[in-house]
């Protein structure tokens, strides 16, 4: 399998060949680890290693993939590094199936050893495989993305060639950061898709969109529902609410629109104030999408 050098800051880190990864100067692997190949090597001489892009493990999945290594082995060896001055290996790739096998009770692992030969060479490895693998959610892509693209002075373009995406894709996974954090520990938790996450970006104001994010998250909205929501959340008052023609609107007073706000936050939904001449006078409409929204909504107002 061979690969496409990573971008003109990255082609003097990443040979077009695996083979010449290994064959790189660095220092020697250990004797019993034949260049590039497949190697048993003790799980308790490795260590995980900090450029690691995954950072949250799911107790139930490492479980179920312990129970499948025990039962059948491990069906892709992990990528390591081999430090002499320690005689131990630092993980490139695979620290879930390094962990489940622990988790298994086994005492040896299938290892592939490559040779970095700096720290930025050991880098790249560690997150093009990671970033080439399916099993990342969308938040530890995008710090994956962004962190290529900080080290070694890449743009989108650049970055979209080399891990075989197009740049609107890299462009879209990019903007998740752009969540509010609350939103985006939903996204690494696997509560919302990448889908749900770009639909909520479709939402320019923080709180309405913080209102759509939890009604989705309580009524497990789809995708398509969340991006029609979200298109009418955005696309503001009703109709009937726009001045006639030839008058100019006015600006609703700070004091309402922060009302406003606090409502949408406390119902989850869209709120509209109305006041009359009067100020001391007027409506609320209250938004619900579905017979289940508007019974959530009751028990909300009810408490």
């Amino acid at each position: 399998m061979t690969r496409k050098a990573l971008g003109r800051g990255l082609s003097a880190l990443i040979p077009s060949n695996p083979a010449s990864v290994s064959a790189a100067p660095a220092a020697p692997a250990p004797v019993h680890s034949p260049d590039g190949g497949i190697t048993k090597v003790p799980v308790d001489k490795i260590r995980p290693n900090h450029l690691q892009p995954r950072r949250h493990f799911e107790p139930e999945a490492l479980t179920e993939l312990a129970t499948s290594i025990k039962q059948h082995g491990l069906a892709q060896p992990i990528v390591v590094s081999y430090d002499l001055a320690t005689r131990s290996y630092e993980l490139i790739a695979g620290e879930r199936r390094w962990r489940a096998t622990q988790l298994a009770g086994l005492t040896e692992i299938d290892v592939v050893v490559r040779h970095p030969r700096d720290e930025k060479h050991r880098m790249a490895l560690t997150l093009i495989e990671n970033l080439q693998r399916a099993d990342l959610n969308p938040i530890e892509v995008a710090l994956g993305y962004l962190r290529l693209m900080k080290e070694f002075g890449i743009n989108q373009t650049a970055l979209a060639e080399e891990v075989g995406k197009s740049k609107a894709t890299i462009s879209n996974t990019l903007r998740l950061l752009e969540l509010s954090e609350e939103i985006q520990k939903a996204l690494q938790y696997g509560q919302l898709t990448e889908g749900h996450g770009r639909a909520l970006l479709t939402i320019s104001e923080p709180n309405l969109r913080h209102a759509v994010f939890q009604k989705l998250v309580a009524n497990k909205l789809s995708v398509r529902e969340t991006e029609a929501l979200a298109r009418e959340m955005e696309a503001g008052p009703l109709i009937e609410d726009a001045p006639a023609k030839g008058k100019k609107a006015e600006a609703k007073p700070a004091d309402l629109r922060a009302l406003e706000d606090s409502l949408q936050q406390l119902l989850g939904t869209k709120v509209v104030i109305r006041t009359r001449k009067v100020a001391s006078k007027g409506s609320i409409q209250i938004s619900f999408f579905s017979f289940e929204d508007f019974d959530r909504i009751l028990k909300v107002l009810k408490k």
